[in-house]
């Protein structure tokens, strides 16, 4: 498992019961979790005296219950700095588990010694967009949803990165990946997204399991002749990280080498020692 455990502005303090407790700089949100079925004492008195919490209806979906929590504010990871917001179905426009992969990224580009390019798809608020720009890399961000971009935007200008060599891109992954492929531009990594179930642009549906295999082989086709890295995540509870690693070597490694990992995210819960299982990952980097 690959843990998120060197954030400051962050912290998962408990779980269990089906909930997380969560501070998010100064605030702390109490949040559902699939994953936290476990029944563990809620002795932390924050369970009581929490900023907001989101509550689940018995008819579908849910509602936020805030006490003192301001409409939006920022947390820190490193030189990074995101824009924090309470949205619908219990999001605050961050996942702080994929600090482990911004990391790793980061790493990859700064060894690489050359420039390069880093196709993000599926970007949401842009976390791995502005954590590899501030590696040193050229980034395009791709996203369907406007509001994501734009708040993808906000956390590149709140990090320092107005001016980095991003690309906003607007548009159907799919087809935006098409598009590059026949103008003949290529990436040297590639992180993605996918959601589990979805709908594209002329309404046809997307299921991460059937999907998924022919579209990275898609994406496959933007890669560089010499690529550093390609990241999969998937928060599908079904898909065992061992079946990314299996997808990324039949049509990664058969055609640039290198090795393949794939395990947990994890984020470390400060008051029973447990480490909570966030989705999986699917990495592969070429031989150095």
């Amino acid at each position: 498992m690959w843990t998120s455990d060197k954030w400051r502005d962050y912290e998962l303090i408990d779980c269990g019961r089906g909930e997380k407790l969560e501070r998010w700089g100064k605030y702390t949100l109490v949040r559902p979790d699939p994953q936290a079925i476990w029944n563990t004492p809620r002795e932390n008195p924050l369970w009581r005296r929490h900023d907001a919490r989101y509550a689940r209806s018995s008819t579908g979906g849910g509602a936020w219950e805030k006490k003192e929590l301001p409409e939006r504010w920022t947390v820190g990871y490193g030189n990074l700095t995101f824009n924090i917001k309470p949205m619908n179905f219990k999001h605050t426009g961050l996942f702080p588990e994929q600090a482990a992969n911004w990391d790793w990224a980061g790493e990859q580009i700064r060894k690489a010694g050359r420039p390069v390019s880093v196709l993000n798809l599926f970007a949401y608020t842009g976390g791995a967009s502005v954590a590899c720009a501030a590696a040193g890399a050229s980034v395009c961000h791709v996203d369907a949803a406007k509001g994501m971009v734009a708040w993808a935007k906000e956390n590149a200008k709140s990090s320092g990165l107005e001016d980095a060599p991003i690309r906003w891109i607007i548009d159907d992954c799919g087809k935006f990946v098409e598009r590059e492929i026949r103008r003949g531009r290529r990436y040297d990594g590639v992180i993605m997204d996918p959601p589990s179930y979805g709908r594209g642009p002329s309404g046809e549906i997307w299921k991460l399991e059937e999907n998924l295999y022919p579209f990275v082989e898609l994406v496959a086709g933007v890669l560089s002749d010499a690529p550093l890295f390609f990241i999969i995540n998937s928060y599908t509870t079904g898909l065992a990280p061992s079946v990314l690693t299996y997808l990324l070597e039949s049509i990664v490694t058969k055609r640039h080498g290198g090795r393949t990992e794939s395990g947990e995210l994890g984020l470390p819960v400060t008051d029973t020692g447990l480490v909570l299982p966030c989705g999986a990952t699917g990495r592969w980097r070429a031989d150095r």
